[in-house]
């Protein structure tokens, strides 16, 4: 009798082991389970992916210092190159770029109005001012009685170029006009019977003046630096920090509260960011941070 009950026991005793080890094993699988579920988690947000188009020279330059900092900060950013004015707007268009750096308000506002996009100014970056240059003239205040000017067919540049041969004294605009929408038929003064031409596009105007091709030759700052024209030593006019022609990261509307572009513009907006736009152009460029 005694060895049964001993028998019993030891059976009572292995049941309760074998009970208590399954039990642990489903304690230890639950608390394996919500260990994976947590594990599947990110512990740090993950970076994001930024691609912005721009034109080679400055803008793709000021970018790539960017770069570093912006990664700091999360934001990997991929660096799209264009040479014309017309592609980096439809490839933003397109969502082939989250955003584009080549464009001042006026042109973004004309390319809005011609083809109908849904794009908004991000932030103001910096000023490229507008400059003639000349293989033959010193100064404006030098060009021959019938001689020849070359400037952007951008129309948004037109305004532009004339109000800067107004400043210096080569022709007058009729008051009544905006200066920034005039165009060739608001001139009311040529004294010097000037022959004005605006058939070039404006990444051809550096050929233009390297083949000496007119007195005179308007070409944006960002391709005359691109073919090593110095636009404080080269140009025979330049506009001053005062020009409204602001160039800017441009977005589709839909992401103009995207916390990457927000971050994009901080970092351009920074002071280690402007220093360099003022010391790498040496003057050539007019930071802002607006």
């Amino acid at each position: 009798m005694k060895k049964l009950s001993s028998l019993l026991l030891l059976a009572l005793l292995v049941l309760l082991a074998a009970c208590g080890q399954s039990g642990g094993s489903g304690t230890s699988d639950s608390n394996s389970s919500a260990s994976d579920g947590e594990g599947d988690q990110p512990t740090a947000e993950e970076p994001v992916e930024l691609v912005v188009g721009a034109s080679v020279t400055p803008h793709a330059e000021i970018l790539e210092h960017a770069k570093p900092l912006l990664e700091e900060k999360g934001v990997i950013l991929e660096i799209e190159t264009f040479t014309d004015y017309v592609m980096p707007n439809k490839a933003l268009e397109s969502g082939d770029l989250d955003a584009n750096y080549f464009q001042h308000i006026p042109y973004l506002e004309a390319q809005k109005e011609e083809f109908g996009y849904d794009f908004v100014n991000a932030g103001g970056i910096h000023i490229e001012p507008m400059g003639f240059y000349s293989q033959r003239i010193e100064s404006l205040s030098d060009l021959p009685e019938d001689g020849t000017i070359i400037i952007s067919n951008s129309v948004s540049d037109t305004g532009r170029t004339l109000a800067l041969l107004e400043k210096e004294g080569v022709i007058t605009l009729d008051e009544s006009v905006n200066k920034a929408d005039a165009t060739l038929e608001d001139i009311v003064e040529n004294p010097k019977n000037i022959t004005i031409r605006n058939d070039v596009n404006p990444e051809l105007l550096t050929a233009t003046y390297e083949n000496d091709e007119a007195d005179a030759i308007a070409i944006n700052t960002n391709f005359a630096i691109d073919a090593d024209l110095n636009p404080l030593e080269d140009a025979i006019a330049l506009e001053g920090s005062e020009s409204p022609y602001v160039n800017i990261i441009a977005v589709r509307s839909e992401d103009k509260d995207n916390e990457a572009i927000k971050t994009l513009v901080e970092v351009l907006h920074s002071d280690e960011l402007q220093t360099f736009m003022e010391e790498e152009f040496q003057g050539a460029l007019v930071p802002v941070s607006e």
